[in-house]
This record gives structure tokens, C-alpha cells and sequence, in this order.
């Protein structure tokens, strides 16, 4: 799935949005995924350095008009 919005809270958003109904689905592979994210929550700061990092590289990308 591509995501496309003017912030990274935009993005970070969609993104949720649809785990969730990849969630409701039972997507295997979005099912993974999500297991991969439940071990960096477990880390005191591990899933805010994962946003960190994932909002500095949208950042980073050219602006898209």
C-alpha cells in the first residue's frame, strides 16, 4: 500500500488506520509486521525512535505538488 499526505502525522495515521483493518482481516504478513512493532514497544523508548527515525526520513523526501 502507498500512503501519500503533506505531514508524517498524516501518514502515520493512514498507516494505523489500515493495520487496523489489516488486523480485522487477519493479514498474515500485517500480522508480522505488527509482531515486529510489539517487540519495540517493549523497550522504554525503542517504538519513539522507531517513529523518530520513520518521521526524519519522510522529512528528508522532496517535496510532491
Amino acid at each position: 500500500m502507498i500512503f501519500t499526505a503533506a505531514t508524517f502525522d498524516d501518514i502515520a495515521e493512514m498507516s494505523q488506520q489500515h493495520g487496523m483493518k489489516m488486523f480485522q482481516l487477519q493479514d498474515e504478513p500485517h500480522l508480522k509486521a505488527m509482531q515486529k512493532i510489539q517487540q519495540m514497544v517493549q523497550s522504554p523508548d525503542g517504538f519513539q525512535r522507531w517513529m523518530a527515525e520513520k518521521k526524519e526520513q519522510f522529512d528528508a523526501l522532496p517535496d510532491v505538488e
